[in-house]
């Protein structure tokens, strides 16, 4: 997957065209770590993603999506925000580990679709299908789906 993300950004940046050094002045990443991420031998992190998705003409959406950070969209479906990942769940997924990241990415992607196909409250569905969730940790997912920022 490496290696196919590094392809793609390389196509892209390429077809614009832009140059490895004018992608690092716009991005603020060094040219050789971006160097490093067309060649696959560098996964980019969230927080590089963002960095480069603009000067490269990609939505936020549209690079993490390519990058699995998020599931793609089936066809025709309208994408809450535009297609944009909202910047708050941005800027906290870019300081934590590749990891981490795609691991919170998916379980609020889960929890939303949950809660948005569920007849019954998120709390309800919660406590029935995971009763070993612990109250915290619920009052604070559904504080996150609430107000992201």
């Amino acid at each position: 997957m490496t290696n196919d993300l590094g392809k793609m950004l390389k196509q892209r940046r390429v077809a614009i065209p832009v140059t490895l050094r004018e992608l690092g002045a716009a991005s603020g990443v060094s040219l050789s770590y971006l160097g490093r991420i067309e060649r696959g031998d560098r996964f980019p992190s969230a927080r590089t993603l963002l960095k480069i998705a603009r000067p490269l003409g990609f939505s936020e959406g549209e690079l993490f999506t390519l990058a699995n950070y998020l599931p793609p969209q089936p066809e025709g479906v309208e994408k809450p925000g535009g297609g944009q990942l909202d910047p708050y769940v941005a800027r906290v997924l870019s300081e934590e580990p590749v990891e981490v990241q795609r691991a919170l990415v998916t379980i609020l992607t889960m929890l939303k679709s949950v809660r948005g196909n569920s007849n019954i409250g998120f709390r309800e569905y919660i406590h029935r299908k995971y009763p070993q969730v612990d109250e915290d940790v619920i009052t604070m997912i559904e504080d996150m789906l609430e107000h992201p920022e």
